[in-house]
């Protein structure tokens, strides 16, 4: 790690070997994703959690696309999902239009820029 450079307080659930503390959350990968109006988005490829709080912060979901063309992966806050999480679904409280015009997040560089998780809460209203 290069001088100045921080470790991000948060990590991937499938690279990290921290079980979540939060009692109302349950690991959502690979479940589908709907947004407000029931209307499918994509899917949950992953989750970042904080390393001390173990609570998760960010989905990863990947959307769009057909047969894998054109999907493109993006971050959501957790704010964003519903409290109602199903066994086999997680709905949001945003629209898919929402979600589909956000940033685009790339897997391979994950989110240890706090600039990109800033960008990310901005673009979803949380400050």
């Amino acid at each position: 790690m290069e001088s100045g450079q921080q470790r991000s307080s948060l990590a991937k659930l499938s690279d990290a070997d921290l079980p979540l503390l939060e009692e109302n959350w349950q690991d959502v990968r690979g479940l589908d994703v709907y947004d407000v109006t029931d209307e499918q988005i994509g899917r949950v490829e992953d989750l970042y959690i904080d390393r001390e709080a173990r609570q998760p912060r960010f989905l990863v979901v990947s959307a769009g696309g057909l047969l894998g063309v054109g999907k493109k992966h993006v971050l959501l806050p957790v704010e964003e999902v519903r409290r109602d999480v199903g066994e086999e679904r997680v709905t949001l409280s945003v629209h898919r239009e929402k979600v589909l015009n956000a940033p685009e997040f790339d897997v391979d560089l994950g989110v240890g820029d706090p600039n990109l998780q800033r960008a990310i809460e901005a673009y979803y209203g949380h400050r």
